[in-house]
């Protein structure tokens, strides 16, 4: 998907700015989250495949049919994500695998929307029955389903203020970390500080840390300064881009292992490839060379950026 495609055409102009810009604006609240839920259960050595259909259906309603923010979303501005479960064992109603959980941010003035989070849960263990009733209580640990589920929702609505808004996002994250608390009393993996240097805790934990506010600061320049801006005024928004990338840069000056910093390139690499591909050119020298100490994981991706 080249510069072309992403911003070559008009559709509708989204209001979302004022929608999120006016936080404490209440109305009838609408469904935030358009989510396509697939359970994978190739690896799963069972002969009634029924329990995964039945499992992917109610994970699909439960994130679908219920309401998680008071604000109100027009149908074109509901946030598109996808959640992929990869079960590698099942046995007596328990499940192991891992979860993919993705999210999209709408651009203003175009018909694209811009990969937000791209994030892989190699720690998905839960216990679920056939037709069981999945029910999200903030207040209480129900489930380690209902906690993976609801605790990703809030990352993903967190990151998607915090794109619109100056250090945005907090009331999600927030939210966020009492459902990990709540969860540690299962003692399952992923919730906890010892489970691992890179897990729901830490996810979580970076994420409300003032030590990497520059994680925030970026996802606002690069997409409400920069994305948002790229119809209108391409130069401009390229450069605010570049600034997103400084910002980060700054981060990894001081924590060259920072976890969001992974994060962020997760979900941003091919993207910022085909943004830097066509379109107004800009010095990207000095760019490229951040990119390349920051996320040398990605380097085939940064030589494709020729500019």
């Amino acid at each position: 998907m080249k510069w072309q495609k992403i911003f070559g055409m008009k559709s509708w102009i989204k209001a979302k700015a004022t929608a999120f810009l006016l936080l404490f604006a209440l109305s009838t609240p609408a469904q935030e989250l358009e989510t396509q839920v697939v359970v994978n259960a190739d690896l799963v050595d069972q002969t009634n495949r029924q329990i995964f259909e039945t499992l992917e259906r109610s994970l699909n309603e439960f994130l679908n049919s219920r309401t998680w923010t008071n604000r109100e979303y027009l149908p074109q501005e509901r946030l598109k994500c996808s959640f992929v479960l990869t079960l590698t064992a099942y046995s007596d109603n328990r499940f192991e695998g891992n979860l993919q959980v993705q999210s999209q941010r709408p651009i203003f003035d175009s018909n694209y929307d811009s990969p937000l989070f791209n994030y892989l849960d190699n720690d998905v263990i839960f216990t679920y029955q056939e037709y069981q009733p999945l029910v999200y209580n903030p207040s209480i640990f129900q489930s380690n389903l209902v906690s993976l589920l609801s605790f990703y929702v809030h990352i993903i609505l967190g990151l998607d203020v915090a794109s619109f808004e100056q250090n945005g996002g907090s009331t999600y994250f927030d939210t966020a970390q009492r459902i990990a608390n709540l969860a540690q009393q299962s003692k399952l993996v992923g919730w906890n500080q010892n489970d691992g240097i890179r897990n729901r805790f830490w996810l979580i934990d970076s994420l409300r840390s003032n030590t990497f506010r520059e994680y925030r600061q970026a996802l606002y320049e690069y997409h409400r300064q920069g994305m948002d801006q790229m119809v209108v005024a391409p130069d401009a928004a390229k450069i605010a881009i570049i600034q997103a990338i400084e910002t980060l840069y700054s981060l990894f000056n001081r924590r060259p292992n920072a976890f969001l910093l992974q994060v962020f390139f997760d979900a941003k690499s091919q993207e910022m490839v085909d943004i830097f591909s066509g379109g107004p050119q800009v010095d990207v020298s000095t760019m490229v060379s951040q990119l390349k100490r920051m996320a040398p994981f990605f380097n085939p991706q940064w030589k494709e950026i020729k500019f």
